[in-house]
């Protein structure tokens, strides 16, 4: 039987996709299931580490039971990113998993700075300064409940525990311990200061792999629980945000990855790890350079909360094509309306976890149109001040790639390469994450000579919505308007 075909599990936050691909990134058949969230006080978001391992079989077996499994050359996991497990010594979970939506740490942001230095956190890890990275909620653990640190024999991420509960191999990629804030990204090594403050060693964590490298064999055990073949490869992939950049083929020069999903990501693959205010520098999921990542918290989240909280909600199914309909008969500027989206707090640049929303210009001449236009034009300009900083640092950028579900808004995208000058292409590679990791499976699996070609092959985008000239020239005048004390900058490698 020829091995024609590959397998990107999704291991998400709310969900698990299990999914086959070809080697020119067609899906075949796909399995999925749910994974429940839990907030047992205000703030702390959990999860049970048992029901990522029971959705990862669910959505296996249910993808196993559509394909003759013995087509799979291998197999790669794209995990959700910053969240931590605490296992004992058989694999076992402690306590509940603390996923990356938990705020429990925000005293941590600030005492961690001053014990180890603002500059050296952000220089080592790559990372402002910001609640999200797992390192913060470690130091809370040391200080607060200090015996489960004791009893802690493995600080897993999600790549990490599935790749031990798969092959017995305890795994973290590059990409999914990157994260965790915990990664000196220059050596790809875990930070031995870092590790001595936390009064923890290497071993309780994932043994590192570069992408697309083998991790191990799935086991006879597993094969039961999953439907896969016993000895089938797994390859390392990691992080779900890195993935889908390699998913839409966006991990590479020239390139801008535009991710339009609840929250807004706005990437760019660097060949070295430039630290700014600007982004955060990730791992590139190719293994080669970096990816910054500018991010905003509440991309389509934010427009969501507006159409539920003031223009009748999303049971309304025309309903976001009615405020288009409005917002494109609204000129730039949105007549005076202006937005601050940080409705969850603000990332890029301000790293502000308190930052909130707010509607300003606003008189009894505007309507919803014109307050859904102001929304859009605000993270159209977020997004291009990041891409204005990256330019302004070196980085060549030609075009933009866009996923996610606001790249059916033809509105948006057109905003996108007016604000930029940047010609727009949509992304027609569905399940950008999953690919991504199939794309890493196919290159361990021998089908290409480096993720960069599995990637050119696998992925496809639309014709490019062009610039126009003239408009560009007024997104800048409302950009100066705006971010009139802004300016891009770059702290060095």
């Amino acid at each position: 039987m020829t091995k024609d075909l590959v397998i990107g599990l999704d291991s998400s936050t709310q969900s698990t996709k299990a999914i086959a691909w070809t080697a020119s990134g067609k899906p075949v058949a796909e399995g999925r299931a749910s994974i429940s969230l839990s907030q047992p006080k205000p703030g702390w978001v959990e999860q049970d580490v048992e029901d990522w391992w029971s959705a990862a079989c669910k959505s296996l077996r249910a993808l196993s039971e559509e394909i003759d499994t013995s087509r799979v050359a291998a197999l790669a996991i794209s995990n959700q990113r910053e969240t931590v497990a605490f296992l004992d010594e058989q694999g076992q979970a402690i306590r509940p998993a603390v996923v990356w939506l938990d705020e429990r740490a925000k005293e941590e942001v600030g005492l961690l700075s001053q014990e180890i230095g603002q500059d050296r956190l952000h220089r080592t890890s790559g990372k402002p300064i910001d609640i999200t990275p797992v390192i913060y909620r470690l130091s809370w653990f040391q200080r607060h409940e200090p015996e489960i640190m004791k009893r802690t024999a493995k600080f897993a991420d999600v790549h990490c525990f599935l790749s031990g509960r798969l092959t017995g191999n305890w795994t973290s990629s590059w990409t999914s311990a990157d994260p965790f804030g915990v990664l000196d990204i220059a050596t790809m090594s875990w930070s031995e200061d870092f590790l001595r403050h936390l009064s923890v060693s290497a071993g309780q964590f994932g043994a590192l792999a570069r992408p697309g490298t083998l991790v191990g064999h799935v086991t006879a055990q597993a094969a039961d629980l999953t439907g896969l073949p016993e000895g089938l490869p797994l390859i390392a992939a990691g992080g779900d945000g890195q993935c889908a950049g390699l998913g839409v083929n966006g991990a590479r020069e020239g390139v801008i990855y535009l991710n339009l999903g609840t929250a807004l990501i706005t990437g760019a693959w660097a060949p070295d790890p430039m630290i700014s205010l600007n982004w955060r520098t990730m791992t590139s999921p190719t293994g080669n350079g970096y990816f910054l990542e500018g991010c905003q918290r509440a991309g389509a989240f934010l427009l969501n909360w507006f159409v539920d909280t003031f223009a009748g909600g999303r049971n309304d199914p025309t309903v976001f094509s009615k405020l288009e309909a409005e917002a494109e008969q609204i000129p730039i500027g949105s007549e005076g309306v202006t937005v601050c989206p940080y409705l969850t707090g603000s990332m890029d640049p301000h790293w502000d976890t308190g930052a909130r929303a707010s509607f300003n210009g606003m008189s009894s001449n505007h309507g919803l149109g014109h307050l859904y236009r102001a929304i859009l034009e605000a993270m159209t300009l977020e997004s291009a001040r990041a891409i204005t900083a990256m330019k302004a640092n070196g980085l060549k950028i030609e075009k933009i790639v866009a996923v996610g579900g606001g790249g059916n808004s033809a509105l948006w995208t057109r905003m996108f390469a007016d604000a930029t000058g940047l010609p727009v292409h949509i992304s027609q590679s569905l399940e950008a994450s999953s690919l991504g990791a199939a794309m890493s499976a196919a290159f361990g699996a021998g089908w290409f000579q480096s993720l960069d070609q599995a990637a050119a092959a696998m992925s496809e985008e639309s014709a490019p919505v062009v610039p126009d000239p003239e408009q560009f020239q007024a997104w800048n005048d409302l950009s100066s308007r705006q971010f009139a004390s802004y300016r891009p900058e770059y702290t060095g490698p």
